[in-house]
């Protein structure tokens, strides 16, 4: 299963959309330098696939990449059903899948406008396993 990488994005504080960039820099075992969600912990990076944006585009919704405080849109792999433990390689970056949606305790302003939010069925979380640049139009692989 193979794809590619529709836009990247980064965000200074939790709890708010994430701004579309050239570029960024995947650090091992921390995540996006920039990002508000880096760290020590299992969701270094969030992914969401544009197809998931879609969905909510259809309903009428005036939202794109980043909209849903997402790092990496993707399109062309199903990022919701892949298990635990999957490996997704962007160039030499490796992310490897910790979590499969989460949980919303509070309700986002995407919520509010749609009615529902596909991030916390649709968006995925990683660790990140090797690091480097990723930038819009990159391939990303299932390995």
């Amino acid at each position: 299963m193979s794809g590619s990488i529709v836009a990247v994005s980064v965000s200074k504080s939790k709890g708010e959309k994430k701004t579309p960039m050239e570029s960024v820099h995947v650090r091992e075992n921390f995540g996006i330098i920039g990002d508000a969600h880096a760290g020590d912990w299992h969701r270094q990076v969030s992914l969401l696939a544009q197809e998931s944006i879609d969905k909510m585009v259809s309903l009428g919704l005036s939202v794109g990449p980043g909209d849903f405080a997402e790092n990496i849109t993707t399109r062309g792999v199903d990022l919701v059903n892949l298990p635990i433990g999957s490996r997704l390689a962007i160039g030499p970056v490796v992310l490897e899948i910790s979590q499969i949606g989460k949980v919303c305790h509070t309700r986002c302003a995407i919520f509010y406008q749609a009615g529902d939010c596909v991030m916390p069925k649709e968006g995925v979380f990683a660790t990140v396993v090797s690091g480097g640049v990723v930038r819009p139009s990159d391939e990303i692989e299932l390995l």
